[in-house]
């Protein structure tokens, strides 16, 4: 708990830093009163919301009490919605980007709304990772009582540490921008739907992840 408050505190304090320097910054006419100013401090804000959420989630997540709003979905509508989101980004960025979904896929009980934020979260980290000229997708299955989600990317993979500790809280990545919490989240809310999450990548060969959701 004591080394869980000190990463907290690390990360909170770069967005506050950050936004106090600019706010004492814009007061002092050091920066100009623009819109500019403003749409990066507002940047800075969303940033540190961002974070709030995913603290919280992350601690009803670990302390079982999160609520699932489960309900029948189509877990390959959800994925090619997840895709669909990230894909003009990803044009911008010149990474390819597809969806696979067999027809016919069974209906399954899970919270949409979970399921859509851990795909799109493993998309951003996949898209984040590689390089134009590259590509991600997500291919849904079913193989027995189980219906996979594949996240894939022909990224700069990760190391076996890296692999080895990605669930970690707070664990980031060589070159990694993002606080350290969006795989650990992914995996309380797989867990919170009785499935797994698996991640299996090399350097310089992509990652792949995948997500075991039960069919029944």
């Amino acid at each position: 708990r004591r080394d869980l408050m000190a990463d907290v505190a690390h990360e909170l304090r770069t967005p506050l830093t950050v936004i106090q320097g600019r706010l004492e910054g814009l007061l002092d006419g050091v920066y100009p009163r623009d819109d500019r100013q403003l749409g990066e401090l507002l940047d800075e804000t969303r940033i540190l919301s961002r974070l709030i959420d995913d603290l919280r989630t992350l601690a009803l997540a670990e302390a079982g009490t999160l609520t699932l709003q489960k309900e029948p979905a189509d877990v390959g509508a959800l994925a090619a919605d997840a895709v669909r989101a990230v894909a003009s980004d990803a044009s911008a960025r010149g990474v390819a980007t597809a969806a696979e979904a067999p027809p016919g896929l069974p209906i399954i009980d899970v919270d949409p709304v979970r399921i859509r934020e851990v795909i799109g979260n493993l998309l951003t980290n996949a898209l984040r990772h590689t390089s134009a000229g590259g590509s991600i997708g997500v291919r849904v299955r079913q193989i027995a009582k189980t219906i996979e989600i594949e996240v894939r990317d022909t990224g700069e993979g990760m190391s076996p540490e890296d692999v080895a500790h990605a669930f970690d809280r707070f664990h980031k990545g060589r070159g990694s921008r993002g606080a350290g919490l969006g795989l650990t989240i992914a995996r309380n809310l797989v867990r919170a739907h009785g499935g797994e999450i698996t991640i299996a990548s090399e350097p310089k060969r992509g990652t792949t992840v995948v997500v075991a959701l039960p069919n029944s």
